[in-house]
């Protein structure tokens, strides 16, 4: 390369040899092909032959063995600011003794995190990684009280509070679903059938806002995520359709990025179809119990029978426990045949917080609840 070339070189390709030069210039003692430094100039000194059978400078350099038909380009801008994207730093610690300690001694202690903490770090970054789209996760089981609506809730929660919004949990019941009554409250009382019946409202995508979206989903407040209510109406006839679906779907997918489904028990019913259809991925719930476990594995092998394609590595499994105590050679047993058929199962303690079947109050959830939901999150944003 000529020196002192002008213009924008970011596009320029650069031979073997040139990287190989430019190496030298930066480190000439370590090149053992490097001539001495000719006095009073500053031309690079040329590249000698490379002897048959030995190795050249590139290998010295670490880079592929010179070849014309494969040029290489030097770093660039963009590849001297991502030359470090791979190594995690967390700042100091804030749990425990460590964290007490660089509290109290006002800054002067800056101790790391510890195995726990930094484990949970590593988590939220799993969250809060970048999609290149929406992405839908529809949590699916025949069985009622197969903790969906509590499963979409709590992950409504978990993804909303570490992403910092742009999440919205759907009950896509194909009558009256619960998950309207299960989030907090809001000042209108909109479902999915108002809002179909309002849809035209939306179908101009240059004048539509998420904004006006705010008349038929409900926020959850410090949850940072919305819910859109099933039919709560009983003066209502009819069904969600499978065009209904896809209508609400697409809408919620230009305002969101994480699209929640709590499907109904009707796997038969079109809206549950083309919930699954639509989904990058599936959640199934299960409590630790034979009669809920069965179910959902039931329907693992229907949607395999129906020639749903890679439904292991499409999905994954939380399992809750429904009471305090429960049967740990049944809770083994699930976890054994869950893992064998999808990539990963999740398990989740009871919480007392959820027994009364009322709004979930998102600021008791225990401890124990909100990093299993964390750590089953983070499973599902690596899925996708």
């Amino acid at each position: 390369m000529t020196q002192g070339t002008s213009g924008d070189t970011s596009d320029r390709l650069y031979t073997t040899e040139e990287r190989a030069a430019y190496g030298r210039r930066r480190d000439p003692l370590a090149d053992p092909w490097a001539e001495p430094a000719g006095t009073g100039t500053t031309q690079v000194a040329a590249v000698p032959a490379e002897p048959v059978g030995a190795a050249g400078p590139a290998a010295v350099a670490g880079a592929p063995p010179a070849s014309p038909e494969m040029p290489r380009r030097f770093m660039t801008a963009t590849d001297f600011l991502d030359r470090r994207a791979d190594e995690v730093g967390f700042g100091p610690a804030t749990w425990g003794w460590r964290g007490w300690l660089n509290r109290v001694s006002g800054g002067l202690l800056k101790l790391g995190m510890g195995a726990s903490e930094v484990e949970h770090e590593t988590l939220r970054r799993a969250l809060q990684r970048d999609f290149d789209g929406p992405r839908t996760i529809a949590f699916i089981n025949p069985k009622g009280g197969a903790a969906k609506t509590t499963g979409v809730l709590a992950a409504g929660y978990t993804f909303g509070t570490v992403r910092g919004g742009g999440v919205v949990a759907w009950d896509n019941n194909e009558t009256r679903g619960t998950l309207g009554i299960r989030g907090t409250r809001s000042n209108h009382r909109n479902t999915t059938r108002e809002l179909l019946e309002d849809l035209e409202r939306f179908s101009d995508v240059y004048q539509s806002r998420i904004g006006d979206l705010g008349a038929f989903v409900r926020s959850q407040g410090d949850a940072h995520f919305d819910v859109l209510a099933s039919d709560e109406r009983p003066d209502v006839t009819g069904t969600i359709r499978a065009d209904d679906y896809v209508a609400v779907h697409k809408l919620l997918e230009r305002f969101y990025r994480i699209l929640l489904i709590d499907t109904g028990n009707n796997m038969r019913a079109e809206n549950w179809l083309a919930a699954a259809d639509s989904a990058d991925l599936l959640v199934v719930t299960s409590t630790v119990r034979e009669d809920t476990g069965y179910s959902g594995l039931w329907m693992l092998d229907a949607l395999q029978d129906a020639g749903y394609a890679d439904v292991k590595h499409k999905t994954i499994t939380v399992l809750s426990d429904p009471s305090p105590k429960v049967d740990d050679k049944l809770a083994a047993d699930l976890v054994d045949v869950y893992e064998q058929r999808t990539r990963a199962v999740y398990r989740v303690p009871y919480d007392p917080a959820l027994v009364a079947g009322s709004v979930v109050p998102y600021a008791e959830l225990s401890k124990a609840t909100r990093r299993s939901w964390l750590k089953a999150c983070a499973g599902m944003a690596e899925a996708l």
